[in-house]
Protein backbone atom coordinates (compact mmCIF):
# COMPACT_ATOMS: atom_id res chain seq x y z
CA UNK A 1 0.00 0.00 0.00
CA UNK A 2 1.00 3.05 -0.75
CA UNK A 3 0.28 6.86 1.17
CA UNK A 4 -0.64 10.01 -0.68
CA UNK A 5 1.39 12.85 0.03
CA UNK A 6 -0.87 15.71 1.48
CA UNK A 7 0.08 19.70 1.93
CA UNK A 8 1.97 22.05 -0.20
CA UNK A 9 3.71 20.67 -3.36
CA UNK A 10 7.18 20.77 -3.40
CA UNK A 11 9.32 22.37 -6.72
CA UNK A 12 13.11 21.84 -8.04
CA UNK A 13 15.21 24.86 -7.60
CA UNK A 14 14.84 25.38 -11.15
CA UNK A 15 11.24 25.73 -11.29
CA UNK A 16 11.79 27.66 -8.55
CA UNK A 17 14.22 30.09 -10.46
CA UNK A 18 11.25 29.71 -13.30
CA UNK A 19 8.11 31.12 -11.54
CA UNK A 20 9.81 34.14 -9.24
CA UNK A 21 12.39 35.35 -11.87
CA UNK A 22 10.39 38.00 -13.62
CA UNK A 23 9.38 40.10 -10.13
CA UNK A 24 6.05 40.27 -10.90
CA UNK A 25 4.29 42.16 -7.98
CA UNK A 26 1.24 39.84 -7.58
CA UNK A 27 3.63 36.35 -9.25
CA UNK A 28 5.10 34.55 -6.97
CA UNK A 29 7.91 35.55 -4.37
CA UNK A 30 11.18 33.13 -3.05
CA UNK A 31 11.05 33.51 0.63
CA UNK A 32 13.88 32.40 2.27
CA UNK A 33 13.26 31.28 5.66
CA UNK A 34 16.65 30.54 6.72
CA UNK A 35 18.35 32.40 10.31
CA UNK A 36 19.45 35.59 9.01
CA UNK A 37 23.38 34.93 8.91
CA UNK A 38 22.51 32.43 6.92
CA UNK A 39 20.55 34.78 4.09
CA UNK A 40 23.45 37.63 4.82
CA UNK A 41 26.37 35.29 3.34
CA UNK A 42 23.91 34.49 0.39
CA UNK A 43 20.66 34.64 -1.05
CA UNK A 44 18.78 33.87 -4.24
CA UNK A 45 18.65 37.17 -5.93
CA UNK A 46 15.33 38.71 -5.53
CA UNK A 47 14.54 36.52 -2.46
CA UNK A 48 12.28 37.88 0.60
CA UNK A 49 13.42 37.10 4.26
CA UNK A 50 11.44 35.78 6.67
CA UNK A 51 13.23 33.07 9.66
CA UNK A 52 11.28 30.49 10.19
CA UNK A 53 11.26 30.98 13.72
CA UNK A 54 9.23 34.03 13.52
CA UNK A 55 7.23 32.24 11.42
CA UNK A 56 6.76 29.81 13.51
CA UNK A 57 6.34 32.86 16.71
CA UNK A 58 3.29 33.88 14.27
CA UNK A 59 5.03 36.81 12.43
CA UNK A 60 3.04 38.25 9.32
CA UNK A 61 4.66 37.63 6.14
CA UNK A 62 6.95 40.58 4.55
CA UNK A 63 5.21 43.26 2.72
CA UNK A 64 6.96 42.01 -0.60
CA UNK A 65 5.45 38.79 -0.23
CA UNK A 66 1.61 38.96 0.85
CA UNK A 67 -0.66 38.66 -0.81
CA UNK A 68 1.12 36.57 -3.37
CA UNK A 69 2.13 32.43 -3.81
CA UNK A 70 5.20 31.46 -1.91
CA UNK A 71 8.08 29.57 -2.59
CA UNK A 72 9.74 28.62 0.29
CA UNK A 73 13.11 27.99 0.37
CA UNK A 74 16.11 27.25 3.21
CA UNK A 75 19.48 25.31 3.52
CA UNK A 76 18.42 21.93 2.22
CA UNK A 77 14.54 21.52 2.24
CA UNK A 78 14.04 20.76 5.66
CA UNK A 79 12.94 24.47 7.13
CA UNK A 80 11.22 25.48 3.92
CA UNK A 81 8.74 22.65 3.71
CA UNK A 82 7.50 22.87 7.66
CA UNK A 83 7.28 26.77 6.48
CA UNK A 84 5.34 25.83 3.49
CA UNK A 85 2.82 23.76 5.48
CA UNK A 86 2.74 26.44 7.97
CA UNK A 87 2.02 29.26 5.56
CA UNK A 88 -0.57 26.48 3.85
CA UNK A 89 -2.27 26.47 7.11
CA UNK A 90 -2.75 29.80 7.09
CA UNK A 91 -4.54 30.25 3.60
CA UNK A 92 -1.60 31.26 1.94
CA UNK A 93 -0.47 29.40 -1.31
CA UNK A 94 3.01 27.93 -0.51
CA UNK A 95 5.61 25.27 -2.29
CA UNK A 96 8.58 24.65 -0.87
CA UNK A 97 12.33 23.97 -3.06
CA UNK A 98 13.66 20.58 -2.80
CA UNK A 99 16.91 20.73 -1.85
CA UNK A 100 17.02 24.38 -0.76
CA UNK A 101 20.06 26.80 -1.49
CA UNK A 102 22.51 23.71 -2.21
CA UNK A 103 19.95 22.61 -4.86
CA UNK A 104 20.05 26.28 -6.07
CA UNK A 105 23.57 26.89 -6.05
CA UNK A 106 24.13 23.22 -7.39
CA UNK A 107 21.88 24.32 -10.10
CA UNK A 108 23.83 27.63 -10.69
CA UNK A 109 21.49 29.75 -10.02
CA UNK A 110 22.32 33.16 -8.95
CA UNK A 111 22.89 34.33 -5.61
CA UNK A 112 23.73 37.44 -3.92
CA UNK A 113 24.72 39.04 -0.75
CA UNK A 114 22.45 41.93 -0.11
CA UNK A 115 25.65 44.31 -1.13
CA UNK A 116 26.13 44.18 -4.84
CA UNK A 117 28.42 40.90 -4.53
CA UNK A 118 28.10 37.13 -5.30
CA UNK A 119 27.35 35.53 -2.36
CA UNK A 120 27.65 31.93 -1.19
CA UNK A 121 25.06 30.05 0.57
CA UNK A 122 25.56 28.81 4.78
Amino acid sequence: MFSIRSGPGRITAAEAHERTKNRDPAGPVLLDVRETSEWTAGHATGAVHAPLPELLDGAPLPTAARGRPVVAVCRSGRRSQKAAELLAERGIDAVDVIGGMQAWTEAGLPVDDGRGGSGATA
